[in-house]
Formats: structure tokens, C-alpha cells, sequence
């Protein structure tokens, strides 16, 4: 799943409204309207209301007090303020976030100020992204009253505070929104973070639960026990166990003026944070630092699983994030000692997100066998074994990816181990069948060869690579796939509850095609031992699994571990599966199955993705 670039938000833009609910979320940014509001009927819970969107949007209003609790100089610019007499009903706010573009910041925490402006709702991201809007004050004029006052209480969020329930369900009359539902701040953990949005927020002594990132942030869990692994993270169970306590954490302060703490799952962001807590793509709910806690390293140690055994092969899948030789030798180095150290040289292995020889630029350049060379001359020096590899080259610019990185899957094996069957001249275009060979077994008609590229499930997208290996005389079929990813999917903060997985329609139809072709194979062979494996970019839970398996032709093997320990990815403080191995009923149940946790929970990646190993006896 590729990160999505961090731009400065865009300037706010207006449109007409005629009704708050409705036209507002169509126009992503909503207001317009040349009324007003006298400074005496309008307090910042005025502004926020009962529910996601501002019943004054649209309006001017005029000296709105309340005294600044933060200032942010980059990306969206502006300050919050916040009302210090708050009102008696929960749900309504009693902090906003004053936006300012380009124009000076004259105001500091601790100055009394009355704002004039007009209140819009900014949707981050864009109508079409699903999000939440943001309340907000545009085109202020700023009157400073008064410096050095006390801050607003900050209101502590804790266990006790989030509510388990995560968000009500949307209204089918609007599309499934929860925008113009009434909040209840004490029923639905959205609704609370909404209910307090703007205002001055704490969080204690955390657990960190997401690794920072090169956008210096980081998350946290207020809830220690929800859901948690042997390693401090928070695991995704299912869509409906969101994880509730999970929050962002960013910093007020440039990271130019106070670089940001570097911490792994697991450790403590001890003292915690306080700042405004706002609302951004990229997250979400985020509290925005103005005093943050220390990090306490707890020693998160990254994983080595076991070697195999003799009679045991070992075939294992590993994302290594769009390596190309243009990369840092470094990178090639350290994957390659993962290779050999922490994941025992396995027997086959592979590979995802393999670019070509000259990585993104755009000529028309496809094959990708000086990267692999260099990779494979990489894990010699690391001590492993000299890999031998097969792969088809896709055609240019169709297999999705970074636009000139023609990303593709790999096989990578041991030679000393196992031996490679090739048979034919597979391409990009042509597609492998199953035949039944003259020993009686199933037996490909290309190895390497394409599973069904004409299919439009592979429009843009990487197709399965298969192959046929040997070990100890048994004849093994492995499927490399790389599914589409998940972009364009809703977040879990969507104002659509349920959000909205758009593109788990291309990966249900992927599952579809694969789960076709080993059915095939075992109308040769029932008792063919079939291997799947790859970035499937699905949970074990998702239909995508459960389409691999229909029918009973395969099975997800990382649902043999305990649920606590089913991940090989970490989004937004979720440890979450991405990455699987599935396995035809031919292997059998004796298997041995490991994420080996090497990345994923660190703040130093070299790549994103855990890689998964899978032991058994052919």
C-alpha cells in the first residue's frame, strides 16, 4: 500500500448553500452566504454545533472570543482558539481552528482575541476522498485583546473517556453520512474526537502503536488493552473492531526548530502530548502537539525465524518497496541481510515490487535483470546462497505502479535446494494453462508463466506469476502475486460509516482469477501442492481472502497463528495483514508459518512490508 504524498492544503474554496447538510458536503468546502451573526449570539459552540457540520456555515460572524491555545506556521496555516466558558452540552465544541493562508500570523498561545470571519467546512483530501470536514474561520480579522493568559483545561482522553462503540452507522437516505446525524460524544468514539475538535486535548503516558514516519508523526493507543500483541501493537481484528483509542500525534513546532521523537511500536511516549486537536487526510483525528512527552525505547527487537529442516521447503514472500539500481547500495545490503539473517535464506522467495533497471524514469525501459543481479549478488555477500531468478517482464506502463518503474513479481531460489522447471517461452501477453503431465501430475504449459494477463482484474495492475519447482523429487506449483492496492478507499474516520472500499471490487475479481487457475490444477492433480503467496493487499477477514478460498481450494495460512499475531503491516496505528501465504489442501496441515516482523513496527524501514515464510514438507 503506497503512502500518499503530504501537499499543503489548498486555499479554501466557497460555493452557494441552500441547506447546511446537503449542499455542504457536495461542495468539499462550503460557504458563502453574506449573513451574520451578532457577537452576541455567537459563542465558538455556536460555531461547531450539535452535529459535523456547522449550522452558520456560510455566515459572517463577528468578534467570536476565545483565547489561543496553538499557532502553526506550515503546511495549513492558521490557530485555534477556544472558548474558556464552555456551554453544558457535550457535543458541541468549544475550540475552532482559524485559518489564515498566507497572510501574517500576529497572535501566540495565551492571547484573549475576537475573531471575525466567515465559517466554512473544509473537506481534507477533497469531496471525492470521503473525509470528514474540519469547522473552520476563513478570512479573519483578528483583534488581540490581551497576552499571557491561561490556557483552557485541556480535556483528557483516556480509557474511560472513548467510548468502544467506534461510529454510529450512516443514514442510508444520505449516502450512509454521518454528518447531519446528532453527535453522542458518549456512545461512538468518532463522535467524541468530533465533539472535542479544535479544542485544547491531553493524552497521558501512551503506547506507541505506529511507528513514526517520514512525516514526523506518530500514533498512539489511550486504550492498553484493546486488542494488543506481544510486540505493543494494536491489531486489526476486523471491520468491526476498529480499534477506538488509536490517535495521531503530531507537533506544533516546526521540525526545523524541535526535531520530532523516533519511536517503534511498543514504546512509551512518555508525559504524553496536549494541543489542539484537529482533523487531517491523512489520519484523521490528530492531536497537534504543543507540549509533547519523551519517547522510552522499549527495545523492540526485530524478528529471525528458524531455518528449515532438510526435508522441510521453505518458500517465503517479501514486498522490498520498488527496488531498483538506482537505490541506495545500502538498501540492496540490508534487504539482503534480512534475506539471509532473518529469514534463514529461504529455499524460493518472492519478490514484490521489483522495478526495472533504470527504476522510475519513463523510456520504455522494462527488463529488470540488473536489479535482480544486484540483488542476488547482494545476498552472496551477506552470506547467502547465489539465488537463481525467474520472471516475465511486463509490458510498459501496464502493470501499475510508479509510472516508468514497470513493477513486477519475482521468484528468487536456492538452486542447491531446489531446481526450476522451465518449460516455454512465457510473456506478458500469454497466458500459462495446466496440463496433466505423463507422470499423471498437473504440470504448466509456461513456467514462469502469466495466470489469465488478458483478464481485465490486471488492468494496471501486476499479473500472478507462476512456476513450477522441484524438491526431493516433488513437484511444487507457487503463484507471486502483487493485488491491487487500496487506494481510493475511504478511511476509517469517513464521514460514510461503514467507509467505502471501492477497490476491493478489482481484488475481490483478482481472488476470482487465482482461485480459478488452482481449481484448474487440482481437476489435474487433487493432491498437487500449491503455494500462493504475496502482497495481497487484503485482510484475512476481507472478501478478497475469502474468494482465494473458495470452494475450499485454498487456505490462509496465517490464520493458523493466534489473532494477536496476524500482521505483516502497520496503518494508522492498526497492525494489520497485507501480506499472505495460502496453501492448496495438497500441502496439508503440518506447516510452519511465520511473520517475521522486521519493518512494519519501525520508524528505520527498508521497506514497508513484513515478509511471511511458510515451512512444509512436500
Amino acid at each position: 500500500m503506497p503512502h500518499i504524498s503530504r501537499a499543503t492544503r489548498p486555499a479554501v474554496r466557497s460555493a452557494a448553500v441552500s441547506t447546511v447538510v446537503a449542499t455542504a458536503l457536495a461542495a468539499g468546502l462550503l460557504a458563502v452566504s453574506s449573513s451574520s451573526a451578532s457577537a452576541a449570539d455567537v459563542r465558538v459552540h455556536d460555531i461547531q454545533g450539535t452535529t459535523r457540520l456547522s449550522p452558520l456555515v456560510g455566515q459572517q460572524v463577528t468578534d467570536v472570543t476565545g483565547i489561543v491555545t496553538g499557532v502553526r506556521t506550515y503546511g495549513s496555516k492558521g490557530f485555534w482558539i477556544q472558548d474558556p466558558k464552555a456551554d453544558a452540552d457535550p457535543a458541541t465544541s468549544e475550540g475552532v481552528f482559524v485559518y489564515t493562508g498566507s497572510a501574517a500570523l500576529t497572535v501566540k498561545a495565551g492571547d484573549a482575541v475576537r475573531v471575525s470571519g466567515t465559517v466554512g467546512e473544509y473537506v481534507p483530501g477533497g469531496e471525492s476522498s470521503g473525509n470528514q470536514s474540519l469547522t473552520q474561520v476563513t478570512k479573519p480579522t483578528v483583534t488581540v485583546e490581551s497576552s499571557g493568559n491561561a490556557l483552557p483545561a485541556p480535556v483528557t482522553v483516556n480509557a474511560k473517556s472513548v467510548p468502544s462503540a467506534y461510529a454510529p452507522t450512516g443514514d442510508p437516505a444520505a449516502g450512509g453520512s454521518i454528518n447531519a446525524l446528532p453527535l453522542k460524544p458518549r456512545s461512538y468514539a468518532l463522535d467524541l474526537y468530533e465533539s472535542l475538535e479544535g479544542m485544547n486535548v491531553r493524552v497521558g503516558t501512551s503506547r506507541v502503536v505506529g511507528a513514526t514516519d517520514p512525516y514526523a508523526e506518530l500514533w498512539v493507543t489511550v486504550k492498553p488493552h484493546e486488542n494488543p500483541n506481544r510486540r505493543g501493537g494494536t491489531v486489526y481484528e476486523s471491520y468491526d473492531d476498529q480499534n477506538t483509542g488509536r490517535l495521531q500525534i503530531q507537533q506544533l513546532a516546526p521540525v526545523s526548530e524541535r526535531p520530532f521523537p523516533k519511536a517503534n511500536v511498543g514504546d512509551a511516549l512518555s508525559g504524553g502530548a496536549e494541543g489542539p486537536l484537529d482533523f487531517n487526510r491523512f489520519g484523521g483525528y490528530t492531536l497537534v502537539a504543543r507540549t509533547l512527552g519523551e519517547v522510552k525505547d522499549k527495545g523492540l527487537v526485530r524478528e529471525k525465524t528458524r531455518r528449515q529442516a532438510k526435508g522441510e521447503l521453505a518458500v517465503a514472500t517479501y514486498n522490498v518497496e520498488n527496488l531498483d539500481p538506482g537505490d541506495p547500495q545500502t538498501k540492496f545490503d540490508a534487504l539482503a541481510a534480512a534475506v539471509v539473517s532473518n529469514l534463514a535464506s529461504p529455499d524460493i522467495l518472492t519478490l514484490e515490487e521489483i522495478q526495472d533497471d533504470n527504476g522510475a524514469k519513463n523510456d520504455g525501459t522494462v527488463s529488470a535483470e540488473a536489479t535482480l543481479k544486484k540483488f542476488a549478488d547482494a545476498i552472496v555477500a551477506a552470506g547467502g546462497p547465489r539465488y537463481e531468478w525467474r520472471s516475465i517482464a511486463p509490458e510498459n506502463n501496464k502493470d501499475g505502479g510508479q509510472p516508468g518503474g514497470n513493477i513486477r513479481n519475482v521468484f528468487l531460489f536456492n538452486p542447491e535446494r531446489v531446481s526450476f522447471t522451465d518449460r516455454g517461452d512465457g510473456d506478458a501477453t500469454t497466458g500459462t494453462d495446466v496440463v496433466r503431465s505423463s507422470g499423471g501430475r498437473a504440470a504448466l504449459t509456461l513456467s514462469p508463466g502469466r495466470i489469465d494477463p488478458a483478464n481485465t482484474a490486471w488492468a494496471n495492475s501486476r499479473k500472478p506469476l507462476a512456476g513450477e519447482f522441484t524438491f526431493r523429487g516433488r513437484s511444487v506449483i507457487v503463484v507471486a502475486n502483487h493485488f491491487g492496492s487500496k487506494g481510493g478507499d475511504e478511511g476509517l474516520t469517513s464521514r460514510h460509516q461503514p467507509p467505502v472500499r471501492s477497490s476491493e471490487v478489482k481484488r475481490l475479481r483478482q481472488a476470482q482469477a487465482v482461485n480459478s487457475f488452482v481449481r484448474d490444477v487440482r481437476k489435474v492433480q487433487k493432491s498437487a501442492d500449491v503455494v500462493v503467496v504475496g502482497d495481497v493487499n487484503d485482510f484475512e477477514f476481507s472478501a478478497t481472502t475469502a474468494a482465494l478460498e473458495e470452494g475450499g481450494a485454498l487456505k490462509s495460512a496465517v490464520k493458523s497463528l493466534p489473532r494477536s499475531e496476524r500482521y505483516s503491516y502497520v496503518y494508522q496505528g492498526n497492525s494489520q495483514v497485507l501480506d499472505q501465504i495460502l496453501t492448496s489442501p495438497g500441502v496439508g496441515n503440518g506447516f510452519a508459518y511465520d511473520s517475521v516482523h522486521i519493518n512494519a513496527e519501525f520508524a528505520e524501514q527498508n521497506s514497508d512490508h513484513d515478509p511471511q515464510v511458510l515451512r512444509f514438507r512436500p
